[in-house]
């Protein structure tokens, strides 16, 4: 079944405020395309001349080190908009991003977007918010990365999932993933995770995550280093 590009647009906080001609004009430019699990989509120094909003699936934007090292700057779910720094600058992509399932992407040209941002104010306005929204979470991340240890990264990490119906958190991700979230390896985060475990504030089994003293593992995660 072909999605209705138009309305996928129109529910992204980036266009939601574009006029209904234009988002069509604004489909019939974009391209639908299929990513298998694990596929590239970009990597960094490609020409950043799309926005990409993920249709389904999920997407990892990734920075990675000369020695192999990887750390997860975000991860873009149904819905999500990546990519719209380079409509602002136009410069080349600053990351990789790559599926972590297989997933859907529609791909939207930069002019057009800047062609609509010239003409719609609103969407000039949403563009610059969302630019700032992303400085403010890799502002924060950096901070973690500094003032925090690996064991409150990932407390942080997991109080930072959506709970589900039942009001639990539970996250399916395995923890090479989760390591590449919070700047650490899959053995450190091993531990962390068994240590909170033994706590008895997790639940860890068939690589589902489940938050179970969810109040015990904010306190943990706000606790002053010099205090522990």
């Amino acid at each position: 079944m072909t999605p209705d590009l138009t309305d996928i647009l129109s529910k992204t906080n980036l266009l939601r405020s574009v006029p209904a001609e234009d988002l069509s004009a604004l489909a019939a430019a974009s391209r639908l395309r299929t990513f298998g699990r694990g596929q590239v989509v970009f990597t960094r120094g490609d020409p950043g001349d799309t926005v990409i909003v993920v249709v389904s699936g999920r997407v990892k934007v990734v920075v990675r080190s000369a020695d192999g090292g990887a750390l997860t700057l975000a991860i873009i779910g149904p819905g999500g908009v990546f990519g719209e720094v380079g409509v602002a600058d136009g410069g080349p992509r600053s990351s990789d991003a790559q599926t972590l399932d297989e997933s859907r992407l529609l791909l939207v040209p930069r002019e057009a977007i800047q062609e609509i941002c010239a003409r719609v104010p609103a969407a000039a306005q949403a563009l610059t918010a969302s630019i700032a929204a992303t400085l403010r979470r890799l502002t924060d991340a950096a901070a973690d990365l500094i003032f925090l240890d690996l064991p409150r990264r990932v407390a942080k990490m997991l109080l930072s999932q959506p709970s589900g119906d039942d009001g639990a958190i539970r996250l399916k991700m395995s923890q090479e993933e989760l390591a590449h979230q919070v700047g650490g390896t899959r053995q450190s985060v091993n531990a962390a995770l068994r240590d909170f475990e033994r706590r008895g504030w997790i639940d860890s089994r068939d690589r589902i995550i489940t938050v179970k003293e969810a109040a015990a593992l904010s306190r943990f995660a706000r606790t002053e280093l010099s205090a522990s």
